[in-house]
């Protein structure tokens, strides 16, 4: 299935020069099989031009492509269009505090982070193993946080601070304040939802 602007961004990417694409997307080109290789939570993903396919041979990789392709599949072709030779401005912040980031507090657009929050309260453990499985880093940042990196370029970190008897449980999610020079504006917000999505994913053990 083509997801909503997914053929004119096949068109785009085609039209690229690989060896520029693949320094600033920190990705590799096989020049072969004309088939990008991106590492996204620690999966290899490979994008072939010649079949305008998107696929993966790591099960949580297959979950990413398959279960979350309307996140997914558009993002990863923005990404590789737009990103950038540029390194992370360093600073970490709420999405909402992105230009244009006043979608992720409307609706639907709400991130479900409540779902992180519930899942990992009182069980670091389980939070460590799930953070490591999507190749994150451990930080030290409230009760429990990782950084996950669903593009090269593109890190989010995700703090969870446990519930006690005055307050539940609760997760915020940050990313870097230079996502925007890497990625488009709305695709920020896909993005953040795949991190989100894949957390929950590799919690279950799959």
């Amino acid at each position: 299935m083509a997801w909503p602007g997914e053929a004119e961004a096949w068109d785009a990417l085609t039209q690229l020069c690989p060896d520029e694409t693949r320094v600033n997307a920190k990705v590799l080109f096989n020049p072969h099989n004309s088939t990008y290789v991106l590492n996204c939570f620690g999966q290899d993903i490979f994008v072939s031009l010649n079949d305008r396919d998107i696929y993966s041979n790591s099960a949580l990789g297959q979950v990413l492509v398959n279960q979350y392709a309307e996140y997914s599949h558009l993002s990863i072709l923005k990404y590789l269009i737009h990103s950038r030779d540029l390194p992370c401005s360093g600073q970490m912040i709420p999405p909402f505090d992105l230009p244009g980031g006043d979608i992720f507090v409307k609706g639907t657009h709400i991130l479900p982070l409540d779902d992180i929050a519930g899942c990992f309260d009182g069980n670091v453990d389980k939070f460590v193993k799930t953070g490591k499985n999507l190749a994150g880093t451990q930080l030290e940042y409230g009760d429990m946080s990782f950084k996950l990196f669903p593009f090269p370029r593109v890190p989010v970190v995700i703090i969870v601070w446990e519930g006690d008897e005055e307050f539940p449980a609760k997760a915020t999610l940050l990313l870097d304040a230079g996502c925007v020079s890497q990625i488009p504006t709305e695709i920020v917000w896909s993005t953040a939802m795949m991190s989100v999505k894949m957390l929950l994913q590799s919690a279950r053990g799959k």
